[in-house]
């Protein structure tokens, strides 16, 4: 068995819960879903689902993971068979190994365009432009979005040199393991995250009405676009399913990271008021800085023509056209971009951790070696989104399924064990055991009852619309799409194989004997 790790300091796992919680959903899918989804509308059932699915739910994984942790399992196959008192409950968590690893795929690959951009706005390829749409033809260039295999031409070398280092860094991290790799990136890079981007934000909220000949292109009207509701969106199921799926991307919640991450925690630690600090921390990122930038810059210089089409589009397009008419552009975008780079790989550092200590703790690996199969799997896959790049249908197919729909999946059967499995009276003993804040009890019958409810009602509403239909129908009709979804299979019968490995090794070493007889203290 290997020699359990533990978080340095408390605020180094509050940053590390934190980092991986604030990337690149907080400053480019969060204002993308906001503009797609009615605006203000899209926020009504996006705070609905922080009170009553997020903050819970975040409570409720810090004190699964640690419950599991302390018993010796820090991979979700193993505190699920712990919670359950069951070796087979581990077929159940091979989807939270299945979430991180999927998403890294084509995160990794976003994380590297952050990079990309940053490198030309040092070099001042990205700016100006002749017109306006420049941008977008420069990013549809920059991710090989006209043709399949267009990012493995000569043409796009030095971008599959930014994807190698981008990869060698998260290795490099991961590999220096939990307390002197990710604790102490995300120590150094989360105050240097925020101070680059609260730069920013001030500039964006200094712009006033730079253009005479449009008064109403202000800051004001810009912080409208963000507030002002489109009610007529609430009567879309998928408007509430792409709220709840932010929730749970933003916070890492459903993503068998946050589960992972509290299983290094002592018996001791303080998980409530942890928990409560690194939510709250990723939603003055998410809401205060991501959203208060990027929609009103936006709309201050491109009016009501802000791209609403893509959660790309006003990262990656609409933005660069707000430097180039800003005053001292070139920094403020390079800036931006790197510090969503920053952003980016302390969420991907997140993304690999859990299945690293499932084969640590599963097959018995060392972490080097947990680490350089963990690399060759996630390169394949990342090599897949590189190659099939027209139209990102990959990625998009990816980040829907996987990144969207199967969150919610997961959130419902961890609330389910935490509710009706480990039991509320258990839970709230575990999660006041060493905290220094009281959570009220209403939040543990949110958990029991409204929380699976809620859930299973966004769900229900989703398969039986017109969204999933479509979107099925899509998978059917496009090449690229159906072998997305058999490579997503694939990958989730190799993981469903490991898991299936590592409990008949597990019960061999007696790893549950002692489940049935145990007595909390």
């Amino acid at each position: 068995m290997h020699k359990s790790e533990n978080w340095g300091t408390r605020i180094g796992v509050i940053l590390a819960v934190a980092g991986s919680a604030v990337g690149l959903g907080n400053f480019l899918r969060f204002p993308g879903q906001v503009a797609q989804n009615g605006g203000g509308a899209f926020m009504i059932p996006y705070f609905i689902a922080l009170l009553i699915l997020g903050i819970p739910l975040c409570w409720a994984e810090w004190t699964m993971g640690r419950y599991g942790g302390v018993r010796g399992f820090h991979s979700s196959p193993g505190i699920f068979s712990v919670l359950c008192k069951t070796p087979k409950a581990r077929y159940m968590g091979t989807i939270g190994l299945l979430i991180p690893l999927i998403i890294y795929m084509y995160y990794v690959l976003i994380e590297a365009w952050c990079l990309g951009y940053a490198i030309s706005y040092l070099d001042g390829s990205l700016m100006p432009a002749n017109n306006p749409g420049d941008y977008g033809v420069f990013f549809d260039n920059f991710i090989g979005a006209n043709s399949d295999g267009a990012l493995l031409t000569a043409e796009h070398n030095w971008f599959l040199g930014v994807l190698l280092v981008t990869f060698g860094l998260n290795f490099f991290f991961l590999y220096r393991g939990i307390t002197k790799g990710i604790e102490a990136f995300c120590r150094v890079v989360m105050p240097i995250m925020a101070m680059l981007a609260i730069i920013v934000l001030i500039r964006v909220l200094t712009l006033g009405t730079p253009d005479p000949a449009h008064p109403d292109q202000n800051v004001i009207n810009g912080l409208g676009k963000l507030w002002n509701p489109d009610f007529s969106k609430l009567a879309n199921p998928s408007t509430w399913l792409a709220a709840s799926g932010q929730i749970f991307f933003s916070l890492s919640v459903g993503f068998g990271v946050i589960i992972n991450y509290a299983s290094y925690l002592r018996k001791k630690d303080d998980i409530a008021l942890s928990g409560l600090t690194a939510s709250s921390m990723n939603e003055f990122f998410e809401v205060c800085l991501g959203g208060l930038i990027t929609i009103p810059a936006a709309f201050i210089f491109l009016g009501n023509a802000v791209p609403t089409n893509s959660t790309f589009a006003l990262g990656f397009v609409a933005l660069p056209e707000v430097f180039a008419h800003m005053p001292m552009g070139q920094l403020f975008g390079f800036l931006w971009f790197f510090m969503l780079f920053i952003a980016a790989i302390t969420s991907s550092l997140s993304m690999l951790q859990p299945v690293i200590a499932f084969f640590e703790e599963g097959l018995g690996l060392k972490r080097h070696a947990s680490a350089a199969i963990l690399g060759l799997i996630s390169m394949l896959g990342a090599g897949f989104v590189v190659y099939f790049s027209k139209g990102t249908v990959a990625m998009d197919i990816m980040d829907f399924w996987v990144g969207t729909v199967l969150l919610v999946v997961l959130a419902l059967i961890q609330a389910i064990l935490y509710g009706w499995v480990l039991g509320i009276e258990k839970g709230e003993k575990e999660l006041h055991r060493g905290s220094h804040i009281r959570i009220p009890h209403f939040i543990q019958l949110i958990l029991k009852y409204v929380t699976p409810l809620f859930l299973l009602i966004i769900f229900f509403m989703f398969i039986t619309g017109e969204d999933a239909a479509k979107s099925v129908k899509a998978i059917q009709d496009n090449p690229v799409a159906k072998m997305t979804m058999m490579f997503i299979l694939v990958i989730f019968g190799f993981l469903l194989l490991m898991v299936h490995i590592a409990g008949i090794r597990w019960e061999k070493e007696g790893r549950f004997d002692h489940l049935l007889e145990e007595e909390d203290d």
